[in-house]
């Protein structure tokens, strides 16, 4: 019986050693994935928010007192221009016209008369004048009445497309009252903001590169398919927020961009010499942000580094490494500071093949 017991003691042990010896011969079998930052010119993308504006945004408002008679349009419809939009009650104009029209005649059978006195030489040439000037009035007051009764017909100034209606069928409008708006919305401003370091970086930058193209990314974080062009600065800063206002200007040929929509101005800044690596080779400590570097005995070391910008996937790092530095780039949580590991090296231009396919998905 001791026997036996000594025996399965024995048997036990083996199973145990040949378990730790299989379990650590896994662990060294175990590579993992280690590679190297890269330094390249490149650049990222700074967002701004926006306000999405129409080029030409204008308020229909009346230009004289009536009855709103007519609307002949519908509010969210594109008009051409000239085309005919609200109809005040013209009635009390057109009996001025009519007014004026007989008053006209008038004067114009007096002027006539006395042109055949005067060649006659029955009435003196200053009565002729006198009768010149009162037919002279009398047109120039046909002409007020026509053009007031021509107010009442509202047409639009341009092609555009209608806002909400402000008045309804029937209301009495006074004179300069807002009717509607009217955008001509096939070229958008867009306005955003920019701290005054970063209008230092932009103006230093503009005089040696041409391009001021800019991209919009929508609400809906969709990407507007037109470039834009960044084309004026406001003035001065805002003494409160310290920034100064950009306008972009973009063609807008299908119509998606209406006025007073919202977005993210994405402004292209390049980078020169910039050291690049992937996010997934960083792990957090409180607020700090750290690297795996494995020095010449294999080991790994944790490394702070901070981080200038953020693109998809990667980060530029202002400090704490250099280019001849590895990095483990796959397993940080499977791995502690200063342990020994089997690796395989993996140039980062392949790595960064394989982020940017993930990107693209």
């Amino acid at each position: 019986m001791k026997r036996i017991l000594i025996l399965n003691c024995l048997l036990l042990l083996f199973i145990y050693t040949s378990c730790r010896t299989e379990d650590h011969k896994k662990e060294m079998d175990t590579k993992f994935l280690v590679t190297s930052p890269i330094q390249r010119d490149t650049f990222i993308y700074k967002e701004y928010v926006c306000q999405i504006q129409s080029a030409n945004h204008i308020e229909i408002r009346s230009q004289e007192r009536g009855f709103l008679q007519n609307i002949y349009i519908d509010e969210g419809q594109y008009l051409k221009k000239g085309q005919l939009m609200f109809k005040i009650m013209p009635l009390i104009y057109q009996a001025e016209v009519e007014k004026a029209k007989a008053e006209m005649n008038f004067a114009e059978i007096e002027y006539e008369n006395t042109k055949s006195l005067a060649d006659n030489n029955v009435v003196s040439p200053n009565e002729l004048s006198l009768a010149k000037a009162k037919l002279d009035k009398a047109k120039a007051e046909l002409s007020l009445a026509e053009a007031h009764l021509g107010f009442t017909e509202i047409r639009a100034p341009f092609d555009g497309i209608m806002d909400r209606f402000q008045k309804r069928l029937g209301s009495l409008i006074e004179e300069s009252e807002l009717l509607t708006t009217l955008s001509d919305n096939s070229k958008m401003w867009v306005y955003f903001n920019v701290p005054e370091a970063e209008y230092l970086d932009y103006v230093k930058k503009a005089k040696s590169e041409s391009t001021k193209n800019v991209l919009l990314k929508m609400a809906n974080n969709e990407q507007f398919d037109v470039p834009g062009v960044v084309e004026t600065i406001e003035a001065d800063f805002n003494n409160e927020t310290g920034n100064i206002a950009f306008r972009a200007t973009f063609l807008n040929p299908k119509g998606i961009l209406r006025h007073g929509g919202t977005g993210n101005v994405l402004m292209p800044i390049n980078l020169k010499n910039a050291i690049i690596i992937p996010q997934r080779a960083t792990f957090d400590i409180l607020d700090k942000k750290y690297v795996y570097i494995l020095n010449g005995k294999n080991v790994l070391e944790a490394k702070e580094i901070t981080i200038a910008q953020e693109m998809p996937h990667l980060y530029v790092v202002a400090s704490g490494l250099n280019v001849s530095d590895k990095i483990l780039a796959e397993g940080l949580g499977k791995v502690k500071n200063n342990e020994k590991i089997n690796y395989e090296f993996v140039p980062f231009t392949k790595e960064l093949a394989e982020l940017n396919s993930l990107h693209a998905e």
